[in-house]
């Protein structure tokens, strides 16, 4: 156990998976009026897209290219937490439009912030429409916490946060959130809301092991889950709801495991709870796992899945939001699965953010979308509608050069 956990340590993670057959391509319609498109195997009710009024996200959509509207739904790895040449070129070429810290850093606060700006900086008109970046870190807390040292306090693990009361958890949040904001962060990898049911931490190596859950019953877990995403909102952090439909009840790690399938949890399991409660408080992203669940989908990775992403959170959950992947960069989950196939078959599913930790894959995934929206309008509809969403969300954190604050 010890030698696992030292592996386990050494990794910033996003999340968990198991590589499995994905579903067929096509999607929806009616890119040109920013209407919501149905996806493969949805109903329209189950689409669930933003509205179409003419507002700031819909002006900023409307000033970018296609290539620039295909960057929008990456958010690319910073390697050892700089802004390297690799990344900048990716950036300028392929207009990547989000970024995240993927290593655990004790530069502190200062030392972040500069890395932070220079990312900002590469905000033009020429790279991505002048469209500011979600510069993201997993800072959870206990051993997933990503960013310390000067001017960071230290988390306590999500486990210890639910000792705390909820209303000091949220006022705790809230610090812990303008740290980050003073750091150049504007969207955490949290909360974990994945419940983990009593006595069994131990054999739950992604969530259990590592205490990276907020309880053993789903209403521990939202009371004090809710509260922490609640506090980084306040401070102006946008948060991530993860991992949906829950990892409480799997084995292995999906960063490191080929092999992680659910074999209990329904589209009706009370462990949804955690993610219909932080749904109903408009948590703005929801984190799909890289896990099979047999009594939804036994045929495809829920980050591949329209009966996860479509069917069950849109519909069912009714969110609204931005849908953003795993890591499907560089996770044991996907290694065996091409990259071009991850990216396409992750939009036409239902999934709008697409996660990579290294540039590589990132870029074959954007030229297999650019190629695949370029000859099929109906797969350009649901590109269109992924990155109006986006930009949505990042209107909210003044990110559109119509809307800064």
């Amino acid at each position: 156990m010890r030698r696992r956990l030292s592996i386990l340590l050494c990794v910033a993670m996003v999340a968990c998976s198991v590589p499995v057959a994905a579903p067929s391509a096509g999607t929806s319609s009616a890119s040109a009026t920013l209407t919501a498109s149905p996806t493969p195997a949805a109903t329209a009710t189950a689409s669930a897209a933003p509205t179409a009024t003419p507002d700031c996200a819909a002006t900023a959509f409307a000033h970018l290219t296609l290539d620039q509207r295909i960057g929008q739904l990456f958010l690319l790895g910073l390697a050892n937490d700089q802004l390297g040449s690799e990344e900048t070129a990716a950036i300028r070429t392929r207009h990547f439009g989000s970024v995240w810290f993927v290593e655990k850093s004790s530069a502190g606060v200062d030392a972040i912030r500069r890395v932070s700006d220079a990312v900002q900086a590469l905000a033009t008109d020429d790279t991505t429409g002048s469209v500011r970046f979600f510069v993201a870190a997993n800072q959870e807390g206990g051993i997933i916490q990503s960013l310390s040292g000067p001017g960071f306090a230290t988390i306590p693990s999500a486990l210890d946060q639910s000792t705390i009361d909820p209303g000091d958890l949220h006022a705790q949040a809230r610090a812990w959130g303008e740290a980050l904001l003073r750091a150049g962060v504007n969207l955490n990898f949290a909360p974990v809301l994945d419940v983990v049911p009593p006595g069994t931490d131990s054999q739950n190596e992604p969530i259990g092991v590592l205490r990276r859950g907020y309880g053993h019953d789903p209403a521990t877990v939202s009371a004090h889950g809710i509260q922490f995403f609640l506090g980084m909102d306040d401070a102006g952090v946008s948060t991530t709801a993860k991992h949906f439909p829950g990892l409480g009840r799997v084995k292995g790690n999906t960063d490191f495991t080929a092999s992680v399938v659910d074999t209990d949890t329904t589209t009706t399991d009370p462990s949804l709870g955690p993610f219909r409660d932080a749904i109903a408080r408009s948590v703005p992203f929801v984190m799909v796992a890289l896990a099979t669940y047999e009594r939804i989908d036994p045929l495809r990775l829920a980050v591949f899945s329209p009966a996860v992403m479509l069917t069950l959170l849109r519909g069912s959950l009714g969110f609204k939001g931005v849908v953003v992947s795993d890591d499907l960069g560089a996770t044991a989950a996907v290694a065996k699965i091409p990259p071009a196939d991850r990216a396409i078959n992750f939009l036409t599913s239902g999934g709008d953010l697409i996660i990579s930790k290294t540039v590589a894959p990132a870029v074959a995934m954007a030229d297999a979308i650019r190629a695949r929206a370029s000859a099929d309008a109906t797969f350009k509809s649901r590109v269109d509608d992924a990155a109006l969403r986006i930009l949505r969300a990042k209107f909210d954190r003044g990110l559109l050069p119509c809307g800064v604050r």
